[in-house]
């Protein structure tokens, strides 16, 4: 597998929470021939099992959510998109910004807002509320209304690019590299035999308020899980923050009461014993802000990790380190080896 080619594929399809179905597709094929089986959820989930044959085997998940951030047109005024969140898109990002309305066939347009020319100097220097954008899709009233219904889903028009050496540079990478990850370490265990039924799940609704990964996890009742998201790599005005890790410094495993800690334990271990480039960061919370928070507490409980792939501007123009999904990959495979995984739990 190319990661670079298969995560600039991903990043270009559409998937604002709630409306997954292109990525979901894409997934479900990539998945397929890793598998013994897959199928898609009544919540959209992308679900598949490699089953290992032995009676009495442990069941592992790993999951990576497949939704983006986005927008939901709210009403048309003068032939322009009035809109709200999907999720938590980065409010500031969006004035002049390219937009594809998902529309069948989907719709460019731009966020406009009014130029400096014509504001009071004290306004130049404020963020724009969402309230006060508009979509422009070069059509009159009539015509907006006739091609775009209420409801409409919108996403960025952001093309992934590689970008300087081994980074990827698109829209939606936070988690569309975690799957990426997750579909890596499955080519790296094709024709092992494993002591584990293996299960993955493609997630929906992450950033709408972790709804899919629940119902889903109910479904598969795994043992134990990893869920893989991303992290917030240092900038040069991250400083004041202490939590936040280097692009290309290798996945970043938590440590935090959101997991098990004889399976996060088991997990640092496989990563120092082969060598995988790997950082350590701390959630001090019941509650990780990813799917893990979900996971964990399914049925009688779930012995839970969580790694993260360091990514730059989070829900924005965000970068991530091709290393950085290798080392994933790697912890991922390894974990899914370990014969000790039963003593976690």
């Amino acid at each position: 597998m190319e990661i670079a080619d298969v995560l600039v594929e991903l990043s270009g399809l559409p998937g604002p929470s709630g409306f997954e179905g292109s990525v979901a597709q894409r997934v479900r094929e990539l998945l397929g021939p890793f598998m013994d089986e897959t199928w898609t959820d009544v919540m959209g989930n992308v679900l598949g099992v490699r089953r290992c044959g032995k009676e009495g085997a442990l069941k592992l998940l790993f999951d990576a959510h497949i939704d983006e951030p986005g927008i939901i047109v709210t009403g048309v005024e003068e032939g322009f998109l009035r809109f709200d969140k999907l999720g938590e898109p980065d409010i500031r990002a969006l004035p002049a910004s390219g937009v594809v309305v998902l529309t069948e066939p989907p719709i460019f347009g731009v966020i406009g807002v009014l130029p400096p020319h014509v504001l009071k100097k004290e306004d130049t220097e404020k963020a724009v509320d969402i309230e006060d954008m508009f979509i422009d899709v070069g059509m009159t009233q009539n015509e907006a209304v006739k091609a775009v219904r209420l409801g409409t889903p919108v996403v960025l028009d952001r093309v992934a690019r590689r970008m300087g050496e081994g980074r990827v540079c698109g829209k939606a990478l936070d988690d569309r590299a975690g799957i990426v990850a997750i579909l890596r370490a499955l080519e790296l265990l094709a024709g092992e035999e494993l002591d584990v039924d293996l299960s993955v799940m493609a997630s929906v609704q992450e950033e709408a308020g972790v709804r899919g990964a629940a119902p889903g996890a109910f479904s598969i009742a795994p043992d134990y899980c990893v869920v893989v998201d991303a992290g917030h790599a240092r900038t040069p005005d991250t400083k004041p923050f202490e939590t936040v890790e280097e692009l290309g410094g290798g996945v970043i495993v938590s440590r935090g009461p959101n997991m098990n800690s004889a399976f996060t334990e088991l997990a640092i271990g496989a990563a120092r014993d082969n060598d995988i480039a790997h950082q350590i960061n701390v959630e001090p919370g019941g509650n990780s802000g990813t799917n893990a928070r979900a996971i964990q507490v399914s049925r009688e409980g779930v012995a839970t990790a969580l790694f993260s792939i360091p990514i730059r501007y989070m829900h924005s123009a965000e970068v991530v380190s091709l290393d950085d999904v290798e080392s994933t990959a790697q912890l991922l495979a390894e974990t899914a080896r370990c014969s000790l995984v039963g003593s976690c739990i």
